[in-house]
């Protein structure tokens, strides 16, 4: 806290009451900082084990060794190299008891807790002592709310670096040992020591790095089919039928892209789009959007089982969520209304439903408004950007990046207002809340473009003659004649590539910039000049590890949600338009690898160590992930049969192809077919030569009886698109349905051990109360026996 802070009498009565719930407390001054007084908090034995009771923690009541026959994992971590990392032991666990304490397996009181359980039980001492007299006037958070604390953190275990090899003299403290197993980027290919990881920094963050290991993993097999599916498309490139007709099409002359300045052009100049569009629409597009759909649910399904394996391990299967304290701002906006809580029994204030309904629509109706205002707005880049050229495209999704990141800002402040103009309830209610608003502001605002590019580009434009104009001025932008696919693509990727630079760049480079200055502000007190005797004399300072974590950054304010909130956004482009961009999969593998080390070495030697806290899963994420895979599986039924080419190619190869003739491709003259030819006699002084011109559409030639009326061929094509919408979404969702009902959440394996361990800890009990009496009798025997005469 700072010594110039006013509130006083809140800080003594906060400690007062500390100090009588058993904590020890010992206050010194700040080297760095004048102004500053650090207040370190110890607890002894009792009132570790008084509370560890309370707060049902479960510790390990007997350990056997596990002796794997297995061959050693390359991409494992050396557990001879780490002596501390104790994962070869297998502990039973059981809730702590003071009055069975002689059954845990307590070899050191110092070491019997680990550090994060340390920390969690001061945390809940600390949520829970008043700081003034008052029903609910209580918990750190609302000192630090109201300015009476300036930050309140464990510190870390020390540095984590050190002079001399891990190897050869193992590690200095957890913390040093995560850096050197962990946090380098040299254990890229290692997987992730978690135990240590949740020993250290507590199960919520534990399962965050487990549920990112476990994405990244998953990711392999889908970049890999869709490196084959683009290696086909690159691969059959040139033999396309499709594209050999564009590049061989000299004499075909296309109607202007624009209706001033524009003049007539060839087909055979979109050679180049052509050829590049087949790279990402081929035979393979349906085969990868199916497996992609599949992946998503066996991703979710089998991630179910390995959180319940990590549940499992790490003795949360039958902890249950602890009564959160309310908030101070839902405190003090209810105060006058109470009731009292079912589980405490105790009055506390109470939100009325009608209050609570009425915050909530105008919060969802506020998200309506802005969400189609990003909507619309993208439409105004788009009108004028010149889709035909590749420079112009791409300077295009590089405005529009620059306008997504800039709005992202604003969204941000936006969801935070509106988040507390509801009044959550608690700090996980708040939360929950503030996650679902960033990820749906943040999902229009990256995705509204490309759904513009896929589904609305060119579908309203008109044809030659009769162009579909806005405000009766600016003239509706059409597809070019090789499709909008490779829009869509560019736009996908630029914005995919340049948004994982731009996260990585601000996770690590602002935290790096921020530490640096901390440094160079302090780097006087750390090496103090003294003069004696007309010579300088440095003299080191060091600092003790909580004045040195003072300078370090804190977490982020929301914990995790920005960083889940990352993969979640990336999962969404993975899957969603993965048919039109089979790249996705391998540029969020290449990330994630990079991303696991980036958050790890922020989190290790960059950031306050961050107060350990219990989770059971990844929270309403879970939920949002699911969203998305449902939401994956409409848009790629429809960007196959809108956006791509495929179905336009399939009937004409089984209606109108010449697939009779065996010898002949069946998409032989398929670009013709596709083409509609405009008369521009009928407005401009032309000649007879260059009269006629070909535009993209299935419509009745000038000289038919019915001009630039639809042909049969345009229906045939409509029905093809929703029949094939309709029998591949079902499809799809059939298939994720049976394979969701054959996976189940638990392991069978998972569940027998669970039974055996919960039969085998009955017997150990009972066991270890026998001896224990034993004991007691030989040794109160010996006691009378020796008193007797």
């Amino acid at each position: 806290y700072k010594k110039s802070s006013p509130l006083v009498e809140k800080r003594v009565t906060f400690e007062r009451n500390l100090r009588a719930e058993g904590l020890m407390l010992e206050k010194e001054p700040s080297l760095t900082n004048t102004d500053i007084m650090f207040v370190k908090i110890h607890v002894p034995w009792d009132t570790l084990c008084k509370y560890a009771e309370q707060m049902n923690i479960r510790m390990p009541f007997r350990c056997r060794q596990i002796k794997s026959w297995l061959p050693r994992n390359p991409m494992k971590l050396d557990k001879e190299a780490l002596p501390d990392l104790e994962e070869t032991d297998y502990c039973y666990t059981a809730p702590f008891s003071r009055a069975r304490m002689h059954h845990f397996t307590i070899n050191n009181r110092h070491t019997f807790f680990s550090n994060s359980t340390r920390s969690r039980i001061v945390h809940h001492v600390l949520q829970r002592t008043k700081y003034e007299d008052g029903k609910s006037k209580m918990g750190v958070n609302r000192l630090l709310g109201n300015g009476t604390y300036e930050a309140a953190f464990p510190p870390h275990e020390g540095g984590y670096k050190s002079r001399h090899p891990i190897k050869t003299h193992g590690a200095q403290n957890h913390r040093h040992l995560l850096y050197e197993r962990w946090a380098r980027w040299g254990m890229w290919y290692k997987y992730q020591p978690l135990d240590l990881i949740r020993r250290y920094f507590g199960e919520k963050i534990g399962l965050y790095f487990a549920w990112l290991g476990w994405y990244t993993g998953m990711l392999i097999p889908a970049a890999l089919v869709g490196l084959l599916v683009f290696l086909y498309g690159f691969l059959t490139m040139d033999t396309s039928q499709v594209s050999k007709e564009i590049c061989e099409a000299n004499t075909t002359i296309m109607c202007p892209m624009c209706e001033e300045n524009c003049n007539t052009w060839k087909l055979s100049d979109s050679c180049v789009y052509a050829k590049v569009t087949h790279l990402f629409d081929n035979g393979g597009t349906v085969f990868f959007a199916i497996f992609m759909a599949i992946w998503a649910t066996v991703f979710l399904e089998f991630w179910k089982r390995r959180r319940a394996e990590l549940t499992y391990d790490w003795d949360l299967i039958d902890w249950e969520e602890e009564e959160e304290n309310l908030r101070p701002q839902f405190e003090a906006k209810y105060s006058r209304v109470e009731r009292v809580n079912p589980i405490s029994g105790k009055p506390e204030p109470f939100q009325p439903f009608t209050d609570k309904l009425s915050r909530l629509m105008v919060s969802v109706s506020a998200m309506k408004k802005i969400g189609f205002g990003i909507l619309f707005a993208s439409f105004d880049w788009e009108f004028v950007k010149k889709n035909w050229q590749f420079a112009t495209s791409g300077t295009g999704v590089c405005i529009n990046f620059m306008i997504i990141m800039s709005l992202n800002v604003v969204y941000e402040k936006v969801a935070y207002l509106l988040t507390n103009l509801e009044h959550p309830r608690t700090e996980s209610e708040w939360e929950n809340s503030f996650a679902l608003k960033m990820f749906l502001f943040q999902f229009v605002n990256l995705n509204s473009s490309t759904f513009y590019i896929a589904f609305f580009l060119g579908r309203f434009a008109g044809r030659p003659g009769k162009y579909n104009k806005l405000f009766n001025r600016w003239r509706l932008e059409e597809c070019h004649p090789s499709g909008c696919l490779i829009d869509l693509c560019l736009q996908m990727g630029v914005i995919m590539v340049l948004k994982q630079i731009w996260n990585n760049f601000m996770e690590l480079g602002y935290p790096l910039l921020q530490n640096w200055w901390s440094r160079r502000k302090i780097k006087q007190t750390e090496r103090e000049e003294r003069t004696r005797g007309g010579q300088n004399v440095e003299i080191k300072v060091q600092l003790p590890q909580w004045d040195i974590d003072w300078n370090l950054q804190p977490m982020n304010a929301h914990g995790l949600v920005d960083e889940y909130l990352e993969m979640v956004l990336q999962f969404g482009f993975t899957t969603i338009f993965v048919a039109a961009f089979p790249l996705a999969p391998l540029l969020a593998l290449l990330n994630n690898i990079i991303e696991i080390r980036l958050d790890a070495y922020k989190f290790v030697t960059q950031w306050r160590r961050p107060m350990p806290a219990r989770a059971t899963d990844i929270g309403i994420w879970y939920g949002i992930l699911e969203g998305i895979g449902v939401l994956a599986v409409i848009t790629n039924a429809f960007v196959i049969a809108i956006t791509s080419d495929y179905i336009p190619r399939f009937v004409y190869a089984f209606r109108y192809g010449p697939c009779a003739d065996q010898n002949a491709a069946c998409l032989r003259g398929y670009m013709n077919s596709s083409l509609s030819v405009f008369d521009m006699g009928e407005r401009l002084n032309v000649s007879e030569e260059s009269r006629y011109c070909r535009y993209r559409d299935y419509r009745a030639s000038p000289w038919s009886p019915v001009p630039y009326d639809f042909t049969l061929q345009f229906w045939h094509v409509l029905a093809a698109r929703l029949a094939f919408i309709i029998v591949f979404e079902h499809l799809v969702f059939g298939i994720k349905s049976f394979i969701a009902y054959l996976i189940p959440d638990m392991p069978k394996s998972l569940c027998d051990r669970m039974r055996r361990e919960k039969y085998l800890m009955q017997e150990m009990m009972y066991e270890a109360e026998l001896e224990h009496l034993q004991k007691e009798r030989k040794k109160n025997g010996r006691r009378y026996h020796h008193e007797w005469p």
